[in-house]
This record gives C-alpha cells, structure tokens and sequence, in this order.
C-alpha cells in the first residue's frame, strides 16, 4: 500500500470539505460551453474522426475500455482532466491508500484495498499495523473454506458439509451472490452455496426444504449481529438446526463474521468459527476479506487469491497511472460528463455473458449507496447533481426488454457494455453472436438509423428512425476469471471513489438508509401488537384484518 500513515495524525485539512462550489472550477464552466458546442455535432461525425479509436481507448490489466462512442472531443477530455487535478484527485487518492480518515462523518478511513494487498509493507491505523491481523484473518478463512470444500471439516454427526447457506444483507450478501455467479465454473461439484437475505422468509424457506441439518452449515454476516433481516433468518435456520440436532449442533454447524462477541457468545458461535470484520471497511467494499467466505467456499481458495489479486492489479494501475491513461478516472470523469453536462438521468450498465447478470445490481448498491448524497463533506447543501441512478440486465435478454425505450423512448442516458472476447461455454458460434449483437447496439446508439428513400414504406419512416448520439463505453476482456473479475470490482470501486473527489461528498458512509431501519422496529412493535399505531392507520389496520 506505500508509505504507511497513522490515520489519527493524517492531516486532511488542506484537502478541504467540498463546500466550495464546483463552478468556482476554472474547468466547470468550459465544460458547459463544450456541451452547448458539441450538440450541435453528431455522434457518429465524432466516430468518424480518423484516429478515433486511439484517441479514445485505453487498456490496464486484462481491460480493454472503448469510449470513442462518447460525446466527446479531445478539448472535453483535456477540460475533464484539469478538473480532475482543480479537485486535488491526486492528493485524495494518496490519502485513500495511506490509511487518512476519508470517511469524516465517522472518523474512519476507507481501507477495503489492504484487503487484497500482497506487497507486505505495512499499513497504520490508529498507530498499529493491521496488515497481519489481515493476513492471519486470510490465512484462517481460506483454510476453512478449504476444509469444508476437502472433506475434513464435517457436521456435528460427522457427515461431510454438503449445503452452505450464507446469511446476510447488503454489503454481507450482494458482492457474494454476483461473484459466484460469475465464477460458477469454480464451484465445488459436491457443494451447494445458497445466499439468504430478504426478511420476508420466503428465501430462507425454500433453502430449509431441500437441506439436511447433518450436512448443511450457515455462515452469519453481519458487523453488529444485530442487522434486523440477518439476525430474523440466523434465529430461524437455528430453530430448524436445534430441532433435528439438538442445541450442541449450533457449534458445529454456524460460522459468524461479526465484531460482536457478546452476541456471537449468546448465539453459540464456537470460538473457531469466528472471524474478524473492521470498522475501516464499508460493507459494500468487504467481499475482499473474511465477509468473502461462502465465496471462498464456492469457488476454492486459489481462485479466491486469484480474484484478490486482480483487484490488486487495478490498485496499482489506479494509484500509478496518470490520469489521461487512468481507467477508474476516465470511468468517474466520463459519468461527470454525461450526468452534469449532458444532462443524463441514469447510467445503464449492459454484460453481454449472462454469469455477470448480478453485476448491475451490484453496482447499484456501489454507486448509489456510495453517492447518493445531497450535502458536502462538510454538510452544506449541493448546487450540482450527484450520484447516479444505476439500472442494467444481462443482455442480450436487455435488448428484448428495454431496449426499445432507449432506441426510440425520450430518455436520455448513458450506458457501459461489457463482454469477454474467448468463449468459455463451449458453444463459440453463440460467443460470437452475442459479441456481434454487442456491437450492432453499441453502434446503434452511436450512430442512428434513418430508412432511406425506398428502404420500406414511406410512411413507416418515422416510426423506424433511431435518432442515435446516445454516449456508452465498452469494457472488453480477454475472458471472465477470478482474476479478470478482481479488477472488474475494483475498476467500478474507484471510479466511485473518483467522482467523489469531484462532487465533494463522502462515499463510505450511508445515513440515509438509517431512518427506514429505526421506524421499521417501530412498525414491528406495532404490527405485534405491542405498541399503538402512530403513522400510517389505515395501512396498520388493513394489515392486521388480513393477518388475523
């Protein structure tokens, strides 16, 4: 990770808040005049230019990023770049690795890439060094994911673990469901993985009715072991444990990720099936640690390492390269453009490989749970928009679903298309098809279509035009691995943290998301019956006619 620094000591004042308007940026406002010169230019005159694509890609790592199909010059790169250095970038992402308290509203730093750091240096935090306690962590985690896929951890009846059921919520369950999806040709032939985290009970249900007690372990994810939606399906996946074993299995048969030794003490979480979790890692940004477990369990330790790896390719090449070859910088900059000066309302994220079908929401949460924010560092009121309003599907289904409104609705958007290069199904002529189809859209949204004179019925022209100069980038790969993977994460990661610096708001902290789970303890007491109903009446009343 570099030079260490003591994040009590790090001095983040010359940084500064983010109150200080983005118009006050030299760069600002030469980006809306670049805008209002560049509407009156097609998107496909721009793609036309001799030298486009050179001047318009860039390639880190295993990724290949095409955004010569954006509505932009190379005076608008320039421009985006200068207020790239107007906002300090380059001071902000060195005070992100070297352990300075960039989440302020929480006194903490933001150190989910020491995670995956194999440089053995050390790293500070409150004057100690925590890259071994991050390493013995590992160590401990991929062993026991390695006993359980090897045979030699078994039940409490000494039957081999057949069923992990991971149980967790957000951060301790969306980046594990996506990357076993899209690592699904590691996984153990012998070992199911189920992920559980909806409170309603109905995917914790339909888990329990084709599980074994014998053979079936949980692994609990929650930082307080308090989160409402984990603690409910913990309690009753133990219930159902304790009534075919008894209340010794639990000991044997749960697995905790938590802070909270009281609760895990109360819980009957054997002492060797803990593992450690830090306060210096939001849970979006914690696959990479012993959160990952059920992960590793899928798809083995050495793949696991595999994906750590990758995602620590990009932090090299997010830390060393200058900007104008950066990827996660070109990613962050592209959006500001597009959002804050083209006027884009929402960004749609397109893989063309349907084992990355998990990864637009993914970075739903990524993106939005991380800037979707209306105030400064500082808590001052925004005058520019922030945030971006993630959506996608795992095409080419996409096409056959929204497609239509993007070809010919009145929204204005734009999109990222991913894909790897080589087959891996087996089936190459379908590959090859599914790239082909990739093309053809990203060309379509670049380009337009208008019938020309004798090209079908006159009068069907305007209702088959496409008006095209909608702005996308496209992220190839040779294929889709661990490795790959890793730095697909970690690019999407720090184009985060990248637009962050640039809108002046924290990423690594969510307080909008904590009045909804205080008034939904009040709404279960009120929908027990034990205490009166305050809000909603109506609604409270309903419900409790059709429960009876």
């Amino acid at each position: 990770m570099g030079k260490p620094v003591d994040d009590t000591a790090g001095d983040m004042t010359a940084l500064g808040t983010g109150s200080a308007g983005l118009a006050d940026c030299p760069s600002w406002p030469a980006l809306r005049a670049h805008a209002l010169r560049l509407a009156k230019i097609p998107l496909a005159t721009l793609l036309d230019e001799p030298g486009r694509f050179q001047a318009c890609s860039r390639a880190a790592g295993q990724l290949l990023l095409d955004f010569s199909r954006q509505r932009l010059d190379g005076r608008v790169l320039g421009s985006l770049l200068a207020l790239a250095e107007e906002r300090q970038l380059p001071a902000w992402r060195e005070a992100l690795f070297s352990g300075a308290v960039v989440n302020n509203t929480e006194n903490r730093p933001a150190l989910h890439m020491a995670l995956r750091d194999f440089s053995g240096g050390p790293l500070l935090v409150a004057g100690q060094d925590v890259m071994p306690e991050i390493a013995t962590e590992r160590a401990r985690m991929l062993a026991l994911a390695e006993a359980i896929r090897g045979g030699s951890f078994r039940g409490q009846r000494g039957a081999p673990i057949r069923q992990v059921v991971n149980i967790g919520i957000g951060g301790s369950d969306l980046g594990l469901v996506m990357a076993a999806g899209a690592l699904a040709g590691w996984q153990h032939p012998d070992i199911q993985t189920h992920f559980v985290s909806n409170i309603d009970g109905g995917e914790l249900a339909q888990v329990l009715a084709r599980a074994e007690p014998d053979s079936t372990l949980f692994v609990i994810c929650s930082k307080t072991f308090t989160t409402l939606e984990t603690r409910l399906n913990a309690e009753v996946a133990r219930r159902w444990l304790t009534a075919a074993l008894g209340e010794a299995a639990v000991a044997r048969h749960f697995v905790a990720v938590s802070t909270n030794a009281a609760a895990m003490d109360a819980f009957g979480i054997a002492p060797e099936l803990r593992l450690c979790m830090w306060d210096w890692v939001g849970g979006r940004y914690s696959l990479w640690g012993p959160i990952g477990l059920t992960l590793a369990i899928t798809i083995g330790a050495e793949a696991f390492t595999d994906m750590l790896r990758g995602a620590e390719r990009m932090d090299r090449h997010f830390r060393a390269a200058a900007a104008g070859e950066n990827l996660p910088v070109l990613l962050a900059l592209l959006g500001i453009w597009n959002q804050n000066h083209l006027g884009c309302t929402s960004h749609a994220v397109l893989p063309y490989d349907s084992r990355l079908a998990r990864f637009p929401a993914f970075l739903q949460q990524l993106e939005m749970e991380s800037n979707g924010k209306r105030v400064t560092r500082d808590g001052q009121p925004v005058d520019w928009t922030t945030g971006t309003v993630l959506w996608g599907e795992a095409a080419s289904n996409a096409q056959h679903s929204f497609f239509q409104l993007l070809h010919q609705g009145t929204s204005r958007f734009s999109l990222d298309f991913l894909a790897p290069v080589q087959d891996s199904s087996g089936y190459p002529d379908q590959h090859r098809e599914g790239l082909a189809n990739l093309l053809a859209q990203a060309e379509t949204f670049a380009r337009g279509y208008q019938p020309a004179d004798g090209d079908g019925d006159p009068g069907l022209a305007a209702h088959r035009t496409h008006p095209g100069n909608h702005p996308s980038s496209i992220l190839l790969f040779p294929r889709l691995d661990p490795g790959t993977l890793g730095q697909l994460i970690a690019l999407y990661e720090h184009k985060v943290f990248v637009q962050a610096v640039i809108w002046g708001i924290n990423p690594f902290d969510q307080w909008g998301v904590e009045r909804g789970k205080q008034l939904a303890r009040e709404f279960g007491q009120v929908l027990a019956g034990t205490a009166p109903a305050e809000g909603a009446p109506g609604l409270v009343d309903a419900i409790r006619r059709w429960r009876r």
